[in-house]
């Protein structure tokens, strides 16, 4: 594992960890050369996973964009990034579990929301704004007046 400080590629384990689900491991690691730290994940090379998008494209699954776009969400909000992993997991499993070779981003929005209404209604109400691309005020009303309802 090349080292992201200083490119080397000699570096020993320190630690390994399995994750809580078990989907991957955790692995700090020491550069030989500079002696700085660093974090690696091992997780199993899963089949590849196509998301079909609105405009009928496909592009694969990247777990970077789901974590990407959770954190926008839950910025400056009481979510922790173990929240966020938590979720990006569950979805990737399920979506691995119930779909073989594509899926739609809707579909995947869509289970995003519903985590996300569960743990924290302002980045439910944020995701929701950006996925569903409210038009005008109404709209976003309606989704707010949706989740006071329930």
């Amino acid at each position: 594992m090349r080292c992201p400080y200083c490119q080397e590629l000699e570096s020993r384990v320190i630690d390994s960890r399995a994750s809580e689900d078990g989907s991957s491991i955790r692995r700090r690691r020491e550069c030989m050369t500079c002696r700085r730290r660093f974090t690696t994940y091992e997780r199993v090379e899963e089949r590849p996973l196509l998301v079909i998008k609105k405009g009928g494209n496909r592009e694969p699954f990247s777990r970077e964009k789901l974590i990407k776009g959770l954190t926008r969400a839950c910025e400056k909000r009481p979510v922790s990034m173990e929240n966020i992993e938590k979720i990006v997991v569950e979805i990737e499993r399920d979506l691995r579990d119930r779909y073989d070779r594509e899926v739609s981003s809707i579909l995947i929005g869509e289970m995003v929301m519903d985590k996300l209404q569960k743990i924290d209604e302002v980045a439910y109400v944020r995701f929701a704004s950006v996925y569903r691309q409210f038009a005008d005020l109404n709209s976003f009303i309606s989704t707010i007046e949706q989740i006071k309802k329930e």
